[in-house]
């Protein structure tokens, strides 16, 4: 018996990092997952992987219409939706907030705040109908600790980061629960960042209080389980920091953004 027997799930950017390993974890744990991911090919491969009980849908989150696309492909496919876990990210420039283009605020806010608040609202209707809902929103020590450098990727994160405390307290008494994982981990966006910056590789695992930054399987995606299972139906409204204890001294982040 697994912690998420006969659960249906979405999560997305599972083709990579903590959507990744999220999914893998969901899946031993007795879940079906929508492998939402705008990779075609790291998406594919990840279903392939898991087999029957994993399935490949194309979902590019900056765009309403194939966010709720991918909602209705779960419902369509299972016959519902128990699980949402938005974790999907891409693109970001580092560089210094009067360096910051319209374009590039747009496109951060549209990947990580309002494809995940138009996912919520997408199951929102089905969850209340089952009396059982769980959102896992991925945001950021970025935006709790105001790095340097990513500010559409901080704005973006505590945006969502706030709307999922409201909608914690709207939903609550329809049996949906909305909390989030602030994960430190080597996803893709990390090992995006340190390729510009390889100098604070090191540094990041040297200043984590654990001293290394996370594994997206083994340390994320556990937590992530547990606020989708039944044991944490009295938890809602709450931020998780999933971080080796990287949270309690803020940040020492500093690159040379010139």
């Amino acid at each position: 018996m697994g912690q998420l027997d006969g659960r249906i799930a979405v999560v997305t950017g599972a083709g990579d990092g903590i959507g990744r390993g999220v999914a893998r974890r969901f899946v031993a744990e007795g879940a079906k997952v929508l492998i939402a991911e705008v990779d075609e090919a790291s998406g594919s491969a990840v279903a392939d992987e898991l087999g029957s009980a994993a399935h490949f849908h194309h979902t590019d989150v900056a765009d309403k219409a194939q966010v709720e696309a991918m909602v209705a492909a779960a419902v369509d496919r299972w016959g519902t939706i128990d699980i949402l876990v938005n974790n999907a990210w891409g693109g970001g420039r580092i560089s210094r907030v009067e360096r910051k283009t319209p374009e590039l605020m747009e496109a951060g806010m549209d990947v990580g705040f309002y494809g995940p608040l138009w996912a919520m609202i997408a199951a929102h209707p089905t969850m209340a109908a089952n009396g059982y809902g769980r959102i896992v929103n991925m945001c950021s020590l970025n935006g709790v600790n105001a790095h340097m450098g990513t500010l559409e990727y901080n704005s973006a994160k505590e945006a969502i980061r706030a709307a999922t405390r409201t909608a914690a307290r709207e939903w609550a008494p329809t049996g949906i629960t909305a909390n989030v994982i602030c994960p430190a981990a080597k996803s893709a966006s990390f090992r995006r960042v340190m390729g510009q910056h390889p100098e604070l590789e090191s540094a990041a695992d040297a200043g984590n209080p654990m001293g290394r930054i996370g594994d997206a399987e083994t340390d994320i995606a556990p937590v992530a389980v547990f606020l989708a299972s039944e044991g944490s139906r009295y938890m809602t409204g709450n931020t998780l920091f999933v971080d080796g204890g990287g949270h309690i001294n803020g940040s020492s982040w500093a690159p040379d953004l010139d």
